[in-house]
């Protein structure tokens, strides 16, 4: 390490694992340009993203459930038809 320090000595005085230092020390020369990767503050806005998918999916997945749930019986056939204004537009011309 920097300081000269064995990386299992510095694991053990901070009780942590020596592949915990070894991470930390990956992403530190990952976010000081050293090596390439995905920097720390890249990181946060990602999975910051992943969740506000996430939440937007589950979501949608609400809403479909709730429309299909409605569509049984007559109106379902009704729902699977197109509507006659479609219906019209794709005769025109032929």
């Amino acid at each position: 390490m920097a300081s000269g320090r064995k990386v299992a000595e510095v694991a053990t005085l901070l009780g942590i694992s020596q592949q915990t230092i070894y991470v930390w020390r990956r992403q530190h020369l990952i976010d000081t340009g050293q090596m390439p990767g995905v920097p720390t503050h890249e990181q946060a806005e990602l999975a910051e993203a992943r969740k506000r998918i996430a939440e937007l999916e589950a979501e949608l997945a609400v809403h479909h459930g709730a429309g299909t749930a409605h569509a049984t019986g007559r109106s379902a056939r009704l729902a699977r038809q197109p509507h006659p204004s479609a219906q019209a537009r794709n005769t025109v011309g032929r």
